[in-house]
């Protein structure tokens, strides 16, 4: 068995110094993951799998490397740091590379206030398998469908991360999950839509026949889906795909795409980009959420922030480097993997709701648009044109008509986001909770 991570981190740690780097992290990452996947009644994939894995980074001087290994033994961290240390001494100078400096590290969080990490047993294949099943009985139960394919499945994922100048720590986090396709029609009429459901803690997951049900419900009203007129029509995007658009902001202001100069929004900072009664709101520390932790990648400290407040965008998301690189320190947001270096990303994220349900939008809306899937992505990060694939249903003078399939709706983000009117519909146990968005003036192609 291997050793607890906490070790393994610190075995590399004193591997690096031995091998001659000036400074270094180290990352272990242990998971153990169950999945089972239900088709056309069989069981067509069960399987188990466990894996640690850690990841040295080593610094001397501004030259940096990264190396990465599944064997935990310390022959294999000997030669782990070695051939790091001589990566390193043949890297290019980066003179934003480098460690925080002590004073900036997060100490004395509450990891139980988190609750990331169910206490209860793994639960056995054979709950797997009846899970997906009750799920898949639920949607065929349904006149109409023809297929279902289902899924179920379990996850623990344990980290621990150290640094050479004193950082340890550490945390667990699990998942449940249950999926549903349902499909009916055959040949060119063949549609499908799908829903499914995940948390933190099994005791939070919903009911698993009403996920089959809803599965099923979805693509029975696909059924004779047609292509709409083309034109400039409003677009509502449901709630299942709104986060979509926040989340192409997100990227916008993701500080390794500003320190390139390759986003959209790379003069925008302190400019309106949102309607004014709007504001994105990172949280990583809400309780039971997959998103939440007590520190980044680098070993900083995490905090609630505002990225866009009442509109105007406050703020970039910056790891140490890319913080360094553009004058600002960094906002707690590295993440890593065992193999690579710490870039920003974000965590838990709000969109302001609006105070208008998804139907009062879909009445108001008049004739255009609803977007329940989208198909590809057509986004230039530097000008923020946009364009996507999609599917849905085509409301006339404000009552939802028919199922439209095969169109391509199209804009430039910047414009469109600054018109968003959102709905209230935002599922609160996401890690990304943004509700149904109205955008007026959307272009439509399709017939």
């Amino acid at each position: 068995m291997p050793a607890p991570l906490a070790a393994l981190t610190a075995a590399l740690l004193d591997a690096a110094r031995t091998a001659g780097a000036d400074t270094a992290d180290a990352l272990a990452v242990s998971g153990a993951s169950v999945s089972i996947d239900i088709r056309a009644g069989a069981l067509e994939q069960a399987e188990r799998s466990e894996a640690t894995e850690v990841g040295l980074r080593v610094l001397i001087g501004g030259r940096q490397a990264c190396v990465s290994a599944s064997d935990v033994s310390p022959a294999t961290f000997a030669r782990l740091a070695e051939r790091a240390v001589a990566m390193a001494r043949e890297a290019p100078e980066d003179p934003y590379a480098g460690l925080a400096d002590a004073a900036q590290l997060a100490g004395g969080w509450d990891l139980a206030a988190f609750e990331l990490a169910d206490p209860g047993p793994e639960p056995s294949a054979a709950t797997l398998e009846h899970e997906a099943r009750t799920a898949e009985a639920a949607a065929m139960a349904q006149p109409g469908i023809t297929q279902v394919e289902a899924s179920a499945g379990y996850s623990r994922r344990d980290l621990h991360l150290a640094t050479s100048h004193g950082f340890s720590g550490g945390y667990g986090r699990t998942s449940r999950s249950i999926s549903a396709t349902a499909f009916t029609g055959q040949g060119t009429a063949l549609e499908r839509d799908w829903a499914g459901e995940g948390r933190v803690w099994a005791a939070d997951m919903p009911d698993t026949a009403g996920i089959g049900s809803l599965a099923a419900t979805r693509a029975l009203q696909r059924a004779g889906a047609t292509r709409p007129v083309t034109g400039t029509f409003p677009v509502l995007f449901d709630e299942r795909i709104a986060a979509s658009l926040i989340g192409h902001l997100l990227q916008a202001v993701n500080g390794a795409s500003v320190a390139r100069g390759s986003s959209w929004l790379r003069d925008a900072l302190g400019t309106r980009v949102l309607p004014e009664t709007l504001s994105v709101i990172e949280d990583p520390h809400r309780p039971r959420i997959s998103g939440s932790r007590p520190f980044d990648g680098e070993g900083l400290p995490t905090a609630k922030r505002m990225i866009v407040q009442d509109g105007i965008l406050t703020g970039w998301t910056l790891d140490l480097a890319t913080g360094r690189q553009l004058g600002m320190p960094s906002t707690g947001n590295a993440s890593r993997s065992t193999s690579s270096p710490p870039s920003p990303s974000t965590s838990n994220i709000d969109l302001t709701p609006g105070t208008a349900s998804r139907d009062d939008l879909i009445r108001d809306m008049g004739t255009g648009l609803l977007v329940t899937s989208m198909i590809g992505s057509t986004i230039n990060p530097t000008t923020g044109d946009y364009s996507r694939g999609a599917s849905g249903f085509w409301v006339q003078n404000g009552v939802v008509s028919h199922p439209v399939n095969e169109c391509t709706i199209a804009g430039n983000l910047r414009d469109m986001l600054l018109r968003i009117i959102p709905a209230n519909d935002a599922r609160p146990h996401l890690s990304t909770r943004v509700p149904s968005i109205l955008i007026e003036g959307m272009t439509l192609a399709g017939t």
